[in-house]
């Protein structure tokens, strides 16, 4: 993520520390994406945990019952300058594994945290001394499912 924010910032001669990342969720599956995207990194092989992607509504629903793991579609990992996230989105942390434990590294999170991604939904966020619906659910995202 960093690497990719340096070669941004290089290309347009834009201050790194002026720059956030959009995350925009593909509506359709890694096979069927034909180009490279200009900028940023197009991710996929994702899996969320706690809560499901669905494909065609574009927005994070309840897990199906039984079901523990989902895939989640390709996201697009864009650098973006002054970007602003969309507050009524999630902050779906991102996990390396499905062990959500780790040592706090300097930064308060956990080592095993990759990022937090905004993923669109239709549940209000969390008011002011609530907690947010996603969060209880205990959703999250997972780039491995192996332990």
């Amino acid at each position: 993520m960093t690497g990719m924010l340096q070669s941004h910032a290089r290309k347009y001669g834009i201050a790194i520390d002026t720059l956030g990342i959009k995350y925009t969720v593909q509506k359709q599956a890694h096979t069927e994406i034909e180009e490279v995207p200009q900028d940023g990194v197009m991710v996929y092989g994702m899996y969320m945990d706690g809560a499901r992607y669905d494909w065609e509504t574009q927005k994070l629903e309840d897990s199906a019952p039984g079901v523990i793991y989902t895939p989640l579609p390709p996201i697009h990992m864009a650098p973006v300058a002054n970007f602003t996230r969309n507050k009524a989105d999630f902050e779906c942390p991102l996990y390396k594994t499905t062990v959500r434990s780790g040592a706090l590294s300097t930064t308060g999170h956990s080592t095993n945290f990759v990022v937090a991604l905004d993923l669109l939904t239709d549940r209000p966020p969390g008011a002011a001394g609530q907690i947010d619906y996603w969060v209880l659910k205990g959703a999250a995202g997972v780039c491995s499912l192996n332990d």
